[in-house]
């Protein structure tokens, strides 16, 4: 795996880049792709006392990312290999149990887990995360942004699904977290 390790309010000793490589080389053993051609990226940073990490690793089909905030680098850095390897637990159980992996899905990048990893707990609360509780059915009215903005506004939403007046897509227009709007739409 190629590691991008960036350090930011800190310089970025040997001991650390070894400790950040040796932790993130356990990850491999779920990948079945030549991990040579993986990218790590990996961001460092110290304020007021905190240290946050940030560990990116792009693959097609998915994306990992996990962050976390804490007093000492090297325990913030256990933590996210730890979010890391769970993210990677969840989606190779979930390709599983939908039987993807044969079909040219995310699946063919993980190993199939044997021996101690194989029987390691699947959390619940991960499934419950991903159930569906309602389904919506309407009709999509041709409108302009401005008006399906004015719409979600009145509905109390905080996203609104439209079908564009000028050119027949299906729009998404959103309220960003600055309070000011977002739209989706497709390519």
């Amino acid at each position: 795996m190629i590691y991008n390790i960036r350090g930011e309010n800190l310089d970025v000793t040997d001991a650390l880049k070894d400790y950040v490589e040796k932790k993130l080389e356990k990850l491999t053993r779920y990948f079945t792709t030549p991990t040579e051609a993986q990218t790590a990226y990996v961001n460092l940073k110290v304020n007021n006392e905190k240290q946050k990490v940030e560990v990116t690793i792009p693959m097609p089909n998915l994306l990992l990312r996990a962050e976390d905030v804490n007093g000492d680098m090297y325990a913030a850095i256990d933590l996210v290999v730890d979010k890391l390897e769970r993210q990677i637990r969840k989606h190779k159980t979930k390709i599983n149990r939908r039987g993807r992996a044969k079909d040219g899905g995310i699946g063919e990048y993980f190993k199939t887990l044997e021996g101690p990893e194989a029987d390691a707990p699947v959390y619940e609360e991960d499934e419950a995360e991903l159930e569906l509780v309602r389904t919506k059915r309407f009709t999509l009215k041709p409108m302009d942004t401005e008006e399906a903005i004015l719409q979600m506004d009145m509905l109390g939403h905080t996203f609104f699904v439209f079908s564009d007046a000028e050119t027949g897509n299906t729009n998404v227009v959103y309220r960003r977290k600055d309070g000011r709007y977002g739209l989706i739409e497709p390519e």
